[in-house]
């Protein structure tokens, strides 16, 4: 199992910032990548940006230069840099990590709200 914890959401203004943080914890030496996902209210759940174990990225078209996904190994931690955001950037984040075996396991944190204001 691999346990996912969220931080760092919050209420921002346009244009503000925040740094989202995922600590992961458990059996994570077999993930093979992780990413931050969003769901805004009568919305589903999409990518927003990914990082495989190699160290390869993507990012939904919506947040290409604007958001940097990273990790720092070390400290078993995800982050999300959010810049020059805007009110449809306002969803519940939500961390993720997969492994792929046989078929595809995925894990999610609880997830934390982040809103921006216009």
């Amino acid at each position: 199992q691999v346990q996912l914890v969220e931080s760092g959401g919050g209420l921002v203004q346009a244009g503000g910032s925040l740094r989202l943080a995922c600590a992961a914890s458990g059996n994570i030496f077999s993930i093979n990548g992780m990413g931050w996902y969003r769901q805004a209210p009568g919305k589903q759940r999409e990518l927003v940006a990914g990082i495989t174990s190699g160290g390869s990225t993507r990012y939904a078209d919506s947040v290409k230069g604007r958001f940097t996904i990273s990790r720092d190994d070390a400290k078993n931690t995800l982050y999300l840099q959010m810049s020059s955001l805007k009110p449809e950037d306002t969803a519940v984040y939500y961390c993720n990590a997969h492994k792929l075996s046989s078929v595809r396991l995925d894990y999610w944190g609880q997830g934390t709200q982040v809103t921006v204001s216009s």
